[in-house]
Formats: C-alpha cells, sequence, structure tokens
C-alpha cells in the first residue's frame, strides 16, 4: 500500500512540477513585434489614385503563347510613368532592360553599402473569356467608385509599381536622401514566369557586381482570422516560397478489348499508383519558415493556444497533426502532392496501351527534385510505371533575426500599428526567387489588409482594391525606405 501511495505521491509531484514550468514557459514568452512608429506620411491622395487608376487601363496583358502579347499597350504604360514621374526620372537613373524591364538607380550618400531592392511587375493575366459580363465594373476601366479602385492589376501588381513610385516622389519632394542606393526593379512576364523580366535584369546586374542587402516583392499581405488564437489581423511576410514540380506517372502495355481485361489494366494501376500517392503524403514537420510564423505569433495568441506554441518541444506532434487536417496549414509544413490531370483510353470498350497522369507537387525547402522523385516510386512500388519529375525546388530561407527582416517588419508596423507581423512560407510563385543569387535576402510582401475573397479576386473576376488600402502602400514602401536608412551592414 506504501508503494502505491509513493507512486501517486511521485506521479502528482511531476504533473505538478510539469504544470509549473509549461505555464511559467508560456507567461514568459516574450513579443516579437516592435513598437510601432506611426508612419508620417502625407500623400496627396486624388493624384496617387489617379495614377493607379489610370495604369489599370493599359491592357499589359501576357500570355502563355507569347505571340499574344500586345506590346504596345506596353509601350504606351511606360510613357505613362514618365509623364507620371517627373522626379523620379530627372533624378533617378533608368535603364530598360530587354526592351520593357525598367530598372531605376536612386544613388545614396555612402557607396560602401550594399543597396536594396524594391520589386514589382506591371503585367497582369488575361481575363478568362466569357467572364467580362461577371465584373462589376470593366476589368480594364481603372474605375474609382465609393473609395474602391476596380480592374486587373488593383492588387496583383500594378498597385506595388505604382505604389513604389508614388514613395519615391513624395520622398524626393520631401529631399529626402538614402545613405544607400536604392534599385526599383519592374518585370513585365511575372505571370509567365519571369524568364524575360526579372531574368534578365538579374543577369544584367550580377555583371555588374551588384549584391543587395534585401530584394522586397510582392508576396505576404495582412490578414485578418488567419492564425487560430491570435484576434489581431497578422500580415506575413515571405522568406522563401516552395518549389513547383511536374511529375508524370505513364506506363504501356497490352491493351484489347475490354470483354477480356486483365485484372490490372493500365488505367487501374495508375489510378492505384495516385490512390497510394494520397493514402501515404510526404511527411509533415514543423520546421522553417513554418516554425518561425509560430515563434512570432504565438507571444499574441490567447492563452490556450499559447501555452500549446510555448511548450512546443512537448506539444509538437500534436501541433503537426492538427495542421495537416487542413489543406491550408498542411501546406505549411509538407511537400504537397496534387493530381491534375488523367490521359487514357479512346474508346469505350477498348482497353488503352497508354495510360498517365500529371501531378503537381509544391516542394518544401529542403526537398530535392531527386528525393520527391524516389519518394514517388518508393510509395508506388510498380517498376513498370514510369517517373519523371521536373520542376523548381524552393526557393532560399531568408533570415528572420537580421536587421534586414526587421526593417521591413518595423515598415508594416509603422503603418498597421495592431497587426501581428511575422514570416512565413509562401506558397506561390514570384519574381522574388530570381533575385536569390544577387541578394542575400529576399522577402515577400504586399502592404494591404485583405479577406480570402480578395486572394480569390487576384486572379479571378472583379479584383479591386480599396483608396485606404493603397495609400497605406504608399506609407509602407515609403516606410521601408526610410527604415533601411537608419540600419548598418
Amino acid at each position: 500500500m506504501k508503494k502505491w501511495k509513493s507512486i501517486l505521491l511521485l506521479t502528482a509531484v511531476l504533473v505538478g512540477l510539469f504544470i509549473i514550468v509549461t505555464v511559467i514557459n508560456t507567461l514568459t514568452v516574450k513579443s516579437k513585434q516592435p513598437t510601432p512608429h506611426t508612419a508620417k506620411v502625407s500623400i496627396n491622395e486624388k493624384q496617387a489614385v489617379d495614377h493607379l487608376s489610370k495604369a489599370i487601363t493599359y491592357k499589359t496583358i501576357s500570355y502563355e503563347d507569347r505571340s499574344k502579347i500586345d506590346f504596345s499597350e506596353f509601350d504606351k504604360f511606360i510613357n505613362f510613368l514618365q509623364v507620371s514621374f517627373p522626379k523620379i526620372y530627372r533624378q533617378l537613373e533608368f535603364e530598360k532592360v530587354n526592351h520593357y524591364g525598367l530598372v531605376y538607380k536612386w544613388k545614396g550618400t555612402d557607396s560602401s553599402k550594399h543597396p536594396i531592392g524594391l520589386t514589382s511587375h506591371y503585367d497582369v493575366v488575361p481575363v478568362l473569356k466569357g467572364t467580362e459580363a461577371n465584373w462589376k465594373q470593366p476589368p480594364f476601366s481603372g474605375a474609382v467608385l465609393n473609395g474602391i479602385i476596380w480592374g486587373r492589376g488593383s492588387l496583383d501588381d500594378k498597385i506595388g509599381v505604382i505604389g513604389i513610385l508614388q514613395a519615391v516622389e513624395y520622398l524626393l519632394d520631401k529631399e529626402f536622401k538614402p545613405d544607400r542606393d536604392i534599385y526599383l526593379m519592374f518585370g513585365f512576364d511575372e505571370e509567365i514566369g519571369g524568364d524575360e523580366g526579372a531574368s534578365m535584369i538579374v543577369n544584367t546586374l550580377k555583371e555588374r557586381g551588384i549584391k543587395f542587402e534585401f530584394v522586397l516583392d510582392e508576396g505576404g499581405a495582412i490578414v485578418e482570422n488567419m492564425v487560430p488564437g491570435v484576434k489581431a489581423p497578422v500580415g506575413v511576410i515571405g522568406v522563401s516560397e516552395k518549389g513547383s514540380a511536374t511529375a508524370k506517372l505513364s506506363i504501356e502495355g497490352s491493351g484489347g478489348h475490354s470483354s477480356q481485361p486483365k485484372d490490372h489494366t493500365n488505367i487501374g494501376r495508375i489510378a492505384s499508383a495516385i490512390a497510394k500517392l494520397e493514402d501515404t503524403q510526404f511527411k509533415g514537420e514543423l520546421k522553417g519558415p513554418g516554425n518561425d510564423l509560430f515563434e512570432f505569433v504565438a507571444p499574441e495568441m490567447n492563452f490556450g493556444m499559447k501555452y500549446v506554441f510555448a511548450n512546443k518541444m512537448v506539444f509538437k506532434p500534436l501541433i503537426e497533426k492538427i495542421l495537416l487536417q487542413q489543406p491550408a496549414s498542411a501546406a505549411l509544413i509538407r511537400t504537397t502532392i496534387a493530381p491534375t490531370i488523367f490521359q487514357a483510353g479512346e474508346q469505350y470498350n477498348a482497353l488503352p496501351e497508354q495510360a498517365s497522369a500529371i501531378i503537381n507537387l509544391r516542394l518544401m525547402p529542403g526537398d530535392s527534385l531527386s528525393n520527391v522523385k524516389k519518394f514517388i516510386e518508393d510509395t508506388i512500388d510498380d517498376k513498370d510505371i514510369k517517373v519523371t519529375v521536373e520542376g523548381t525546388e524552393a526557393s532560399k530561407v531568408s533570415t528572420v533575426d537580421s536587421w534586414q527582416f526587421k526593417t521591413v517588419q518595423q515598415a508594416a508596423r509603422n503603418v498597421y500599428n495592431h497587426a501581428v507581423v511575422a514570416p512565413y512560407l509562401m506558397f506561390a510563385g514570384s519574381d522574388a526567387r530570381q533575385y536569390d543569387p544577387i541578394s542575400k535576402n529576399t522577402y515577400r510582401f504586399l502592404p494591404v489588409q485583405i479577406t480570402s475573397e480578395d486572394l480569390n479576386r487576384m486572379h479571378g473576376t472583379n479584383e479591386r482594391v480599396s483608396v485606404k488600402n493603397y495609400i497605406k502602400a504608399i506609407k509602407f514602401y515609403a516606410e521601408v525606405i526610410k527604415e533601411s536608412n537608419k540600419k548598418t551592414e
């Protein structure tokens, strides 16, 4: 009896110690949010709105079939910039790269410091044929109604181009002088890969030996109800973007009449392979940018959620299990598998001699194309199925404990005082990855507060942005430039 009492007492003591230690961990978690210094930037709002509205009217549309691109619209857009931002064209060095890539150099007072780069793109995706009538305002009207700017590019990403130029024009008007060189770089084919725009800009600057402290591109935004347990809107700065690869599974074999099928046909074996991949999935692990996100937001959570994330060493398996239950959070911690195309058969009563499937994969940082291929081959366990994998691996992961990241974070807090600003892993692609070879860090952030519906509108119907959001974007870019002036190497 004494033995059992001792065991119960010891258990109670251990549980008590566990609770004390974990509660102390929770109560001592420190915020990673810098104190905001409210931005004091006075923008000529009417002029700024007119500029974005007019910019939207130019049909700078990128098509996968490049022969369809109307470059006369791109020429008109560039001419519009020259007229709209006279101080920039007088005081900054300007050049075109590959005809339509735009590079502006704002010379700083200290040439020993590495420059920073602000980049966006001015091409837009097409409007899906047959959906024009679904727009409340014509997609290239640039209409401004009830505090809303309508049209293609209002969010992706003419707001970045015009927002940056408005910020620089404002600072020039205030006779601001940067201490380090600042480059403004605008691509014209981001929507179709950036091979002729950002890539060529990078090659040009690389030949000149330019190395950036950081480059800031579009990416994450400020979203409400993004993180459970956090009431405040959360602004996410992409510090890396997942790789994108295409896996093809194919099999060839005898066909024949459907009245005498084998137990396992070509279609059945490809279908079985896909089922195995979906049932198995890549391992989910809270690490890298996904882990950084929760390190930054945990101190701002309610007590219950904060308790779990403050004691991540104990609850990590539970956290990972919960994250894997939803597609968006699962994508944050694992390489994803998405079968998108299945090709087989031409006639209902004939067994196909060939069958294939296409799978889109988004790779986590650290996962290589060769490792992905091996995982697929090992999982499907069918030597007759040929597996090919092509694509890109994840971009490099930029730092979150450096002055470079803190500059972007501080600028965001200065404009959005109540937002929680944190790093994260971006799922989509951007021109930012093109700049990895010539930049110590590449960050991805669209400085607007948006809803999940806004995200769907970016490449869809009724793309739009509020005037209030747009003006804040301009203030953010001005703050990034000013904050970078305070930093040393």
